[in-house]
């Protein structure tokens, strides 16, 4: 037998084809067949056949067709296909019997097969999947409720054509692509893949121009039809393009990443050094020791790319930035390596240890080059070398590094004088180096033979084409005050970009010495107009001067430069010496003032709903500002350097401006999977600032800020510990606001792990002191959590009366958020009731108004209570697409805690629908979620329906277990479940 739904709904017995009758029929052995060896109710055929109008008659209608599909299968000998069984009917099938079943799987080992960098076997996979298509999948049946898994089967055909064709790209099979691509996009115009994948076919081929106009009709098609712009992905393939740098072969896989640089072509002599570090290799740690500017990072990356033939899982490299104030710490690049490897950015581990691990255990058995470029010590690459020997780690430092285990230790000298030679022509051009080499020589002895003093003067030298090499070499000579400079060290260095330096007018002096005393690891050119308060400060002319770096293009089109290490330091030093300390603080101070200024202004449009942001606002100077079109994108990409100069800003003192930072309406800004770590980085530099020059409100206030940190993160021991930390300083300091703030944070550290008593008593004390100080906003926070926490206590008057309270205080207040935040508690106060229709119109309203600010993250929070009043009102259907979409998005946001309750949700839904199997693995799953955090309620809540799983299939031993330890938690947390189980039993 044959079942085939990729196309037309068709069974097949041998060569003949088993005929099915109507669309009804048809729809109900399509929607059996996609559950088969599992039994569909009843009623959910009949939603799928009439949706929200059915006749009276369709349960029995249902038997009618089921038999009439008996008796068409049974004219072929088929008499057992359909089975009876309560509470509807389910179809037994041989295994590759279905179409769909067969595609999924070759769907599945293709993709395995190109993880595994086996492009050849996962195109015949690939193709032989595509071969079972007829048309589109459940043709015929568009207007039933099967459309949504026929549209998820057609994104799947898709898929599996864009997965081939990324196989033969991997290959190098253009020609045929092009036209295929072609047609593709004609029937697909806004799929950015297939855009991206006929760019890299044409620009392969030497068609660039082609392939810049498949962009520029994506970018008018995607305007036109969606009203965006081009994704990171296709950017990334545009801007590559235009740059020349479009790799000539993709990575085999996204498992086996290839990170390394490219070698510098004028990459000169270091042969004896190659060599003896590819020798060395198989002893697993090679560091490369020498001073600033001796080629430490060009000659590691060299190497690495001779060594990567022999090391096939891929290249990993990560520029460490040792010699700056802000070293990249090992657990961001922990993070980006897994990523690297294959890891889901949403399942990377929030901790740094828990990274480690998963880190060594993902390198277990395989073969990389791994690049530590620039490392401080021996601590800042401990932690980012690989559990076992399989793997080699080169590293570079100004250090020997000689407390790590096993190292091979290459220390590099300058360049001998005729590899110095050969550079400086490598740069300049051999015709003109030949032409006068007694100057060159001359040249490269007054850099110290040193490759990037080198690089510099020959720029200098490479710009001025009509000028013989004896006009530098005279240049330096006559310099006397430099020559000493060039000798071998950090002074040549110095000397070298000092060359570069000297020949800028003032105001691009004054951008560079800025930036560097700022030193944030990139830049966009509005912060050079803001450090110097030139309003038209152009970046360009320090990047004709070698001495910036263009970085690329970020999603909103934004140039985006930094600083070599060694460019950032003698810049600094230049700052130091040339100007005040007072003048270059108050740069540093318009920069922060800036990124205050769009912070301000970003959230201003989003009024908080809760107090934690508790600080006195600094007064800002007035800059000009840009208005991008995208605030999200924007802070996304200044995040790096917003973090860092605010760790900047600290060391230097300014800790009126750092704290500033700390707030809680700032957290909007710094939202994504690293939300946790950067805002915490920004509350340990203000906090450190404000103890350092002892300003106790300050420090209240940033532990305030480190508590709602925890908070959010879920560790509520921890939360509590700062919150009654800050509210003892705020005591001392007679700070009633401060009081008030941190006594609704500690309620609220209460709230959520079931210390009710406490939550309740804490936020009352936060409702009046709020309410003497006339804050709506704090009033409408604190009302709202203290009734939730009556609500949990089972005291329903004063939940209403506080929730009431919390719902005017917010409209007052103008805060949309804290409205939705109410509406849903109280939506919630209604489910308790058994008010379930009343319920589901305050989840409603409440989604409502989460989309209308774009907060994705508490819809997923108001939709998951939606879903699970649908469930109380028997509406399954309707709750498991939301509870699935929370799930999402709660992974996302690595919210621990709404994954967990999400999951329960899910449980209560497959529990309801009797569906055991998938109830009891939700439930089990959200208690591994509960395990991680303090969430007792939770945890117990989560036990009773696993009760009620084991009830249903009979374990009444087990279910009376887990039903007395659930018991127990409500009793000793006061929770309303205790009196209504009780009741129950």
């Amino acid at each position: 037998m044959e079942f085939r739904l990729l196309g037309p709904v068709e069974a097949w017995v041998g060569n003949a084809r088993v005929p099915l009758g109507g669309t009804k029929p048809r729809t109900l052995l399509a929607a059996l067949l996609l559950e088969h060896d599992r039994v569909v109710p009843a009623t959910r055929l009949v939603d799928l056949i009439w949706g929200d109008a059915p006749p009276e008659t369709a349960r029995a209608l249902i038997q009618t067709y089921v038999s009439v599909l008996r008796r068409s299968f049974a004219r072929f000998g088929v008499l057992d296909l359909i089975a009876t069984r309560s509470p509807g009917y389910v179809v037994r099938i041989p295994p590759d019997a279905l179409d769909r079943d067969l595609f999924e799987r070759r769907l599945a080992a293709g993709l395995e097969h190109m993880a595994n960098g086996d492009p050849e076997e996962a195109i015949d996979l690939l193709r032989a999947a595509s071969a079972l298509w007829r048309g589109p999948a459940l043709a015929g049946l568009e207007h039933c409720l099967l459309a949504g898994e026929a549209n998820r089967l057609n994104e799947l055909r898709l898929t599996v054509l864009v997965e081939r064709i990324e196989a033969e790209l991997s290959l190098g099979r253009l020609d045929h692509l092009v036209a295929e691509l072609t047609g593709l996009i004609d029937r697909h115009p806004t799929h950015e893949r297939l855009r991206g994948q006929l760019m890299v076919a044409l620009s392969w081929l030497g068609r660039q121009a082609d392939a810049l106009a498949v962009y520029h009709d994506a970018r008018a098609v995607l305007a036109d039809e969606l009203g965006v712009e081009p994704g990171a992905e296709l950017t990334a393939v545009h801007q590559s393009i235009l740059c020349g740098d479009l790799p000539r072969a993709r990575p085999k896989a996204p498992s086996v990443p290839a990170q390394l640089p490219q070698v510098p072509a004028d990459f000169t002599g270091r042969r004896a050094e190659i060599e003896a570090l590819t020798r060395a290799a198989p002893q697993g740690c090679l560091v490369i020791a020498g001073r600033a500017g001796s080629g430490k990072s060009t000659l590691a990356v060299r190497v690495a790319h001779q060594l990567a033939e022999s090391y096939p899982d891929g290249q990993l490299h990560a520029a460490l930035r040792g010699m700056s104030d802000v070293p990249v710490a090992p657990g961001e690049v922990l993070g980006r390596f897994l990523r690297a490897l294959g890891v889901d950015a949403a399942k990377v581990p929030e901790y740094d240890d828990e990274r480690g691990e998963l880190y060594r255990t993902m390198l277990a058995g395989r073969r990389l080059v791994i690049v530590l470029d620039d490392a401080r010590d021996e601590r800042h690459v401990r932690e980012l070398l690989p559990g076992t020997a399989n793997c080699v780690v080169v590293i570079t430092s100004r250090e020997c590094l000689a407390g790590l285990p096993g190292v091979s230790l290459t220390e590099l000298d300058v360049l001998d004088p005729a590899e110095a030679v050969e550079l400086l022509g490598r740069v300049v051009g051999q015709e003109r180096i030949r032409a006068d080499r007694e100057s060159a020589i001359r040249i490269v002895e007054h850099c110290g033979r040193l490759p990037l003093a080198i690089r510099i003067a020959g720029a200098r030298l490479s710009s001025r084409k009509r000028l013989p090499p004896s006009w530098l070499a005279d240049r330096l000579a006559d310099e006397s005050h430099r020559l000493n400079e060039l000798s071998p060290g950090d002074l040549g260095v110095r000397a070298s970009i000092g060359l570069s330096y000297d020949r800028l007018d003032d105001r691009n002096r004054t951008a560079l010495r800025r930036l560097g005393y700022f030193g944030v690891p990139d830049f966009a050119p509005w912060l050079v107009a803001w450090l110097t308060g030139m309003p038209d400060a152009d970046v360009e002319p320090l990047v004709d001067a070698q001495l910036v770096e263009f970085v690329g293009v970020d999603r909103l089109g934004n140039l985006r430069y930094r600083l070599h290490d060694l460019v950032r330091l003698y810049a600094r030093e230049r700052a130091e010496q040339e100007e005040s300390r007072a003048d270059l603080d108050g740069a540093v101070a318009m920069a922060l003032g800036g990124w205050l200024s769009m912070i301000r202004r970003h959230a201003a449009m989003t009024p908080p709903d809760d107090i934690s942001s508790y600080r006195t606002l600094v007064d800002l100077p007035e800059v000009a500002t840009p208005t991008p079109t995208d605030p999200w994108a924007w802070f996304e990409a200044e995040q790096p350097a917003l973090v860092a100069g605010v760790e900047r800003a600290a060391a230097l003192g300014l800790h009126d401006l750092a704290c500033a930072f700390g707030g809680e309406q700032y957290s909007v800004v710094l939202g994504g999977a690293n939300r946790f770590q950067l805002r915490g980085r920004i509350i340990e530099a203000g906090l450190e600032a404000a103890r350092r020059v002892g300003d106790l409100r300050s420090e209240a206030a940033m532990l305030t800020d480190k508590g709602q940190l925890r908070y959010m993160q879920d560790r509520f021991a921890d939360a509590r510990l700062l919150y009654r930390e800050a509210l003892s300083k705020f005591r001392d300091l007679g700070d009633r606001r401060g009081q008030a703030v941190t006594l609704a944070g500690l309620g609220a550290a209460c709230r959520e792990p079931g210390r009710l008593t406490e939550a309740v008593h804490f936020l009352d004390q936060a409702v009046v002191s709020l309410t003497q100080l006339r804050d709506d906003t704090g009033v409408g926070y604190a009302a709202r959590l203290a009734g939730s926490a009556r609500l949990e206590l089972g005291d329903y008057d004063g939940a209403w009366s506080n929730l009431d309270n919390a719902l005017a205080a917010y409209r007052r207040a103008g805060s949309r958020r804290g409205e939705g935040l109410t509406l849903r508690t109280l939506a919630l106060w209604h489910r308790a009731l058994g008010e379930f229709e009343r319920s589901a119109e305050l989840c409603v309203e409440s989604r409502a108004i989460f989309r209308e600010l774009g907060d994705e993250f508490l819809e997923a929070y108001a939709v998951r209570a939606l879903a699970k009043a649908h469930v109380r009102l028997g509406r399954h259907d309707e709750a498991l697409a939301p509870l699935e979409w929370a799930l999402s998005v709660c992974r996302m946001m690595h919210d621990r805690w709404g994954q967990a309750a999400t999951l329960r949700g899910l449980g209560e839904l497959h529990l309801a629908a009797g569906q055991l199997d998938l109830a009891e693995a939700c439930l089990n799953a959200a208690m591994e979620g509960w395990a991680t955090m303090e969430a007792p309620l939770s945890a117990a809540r989560t036990e009773r329906d696993l009760a009620q799983v084991y009830a249903a299939r009979g374990d009444a031993e087990r279910a009376a277990t887990v039903l007395r330890r659930a018991l127990k938690v409500f009793h000793d947390h006061g929770a309303r479940e205790y009196d209504e189980l009780r009741a129950a039993l």
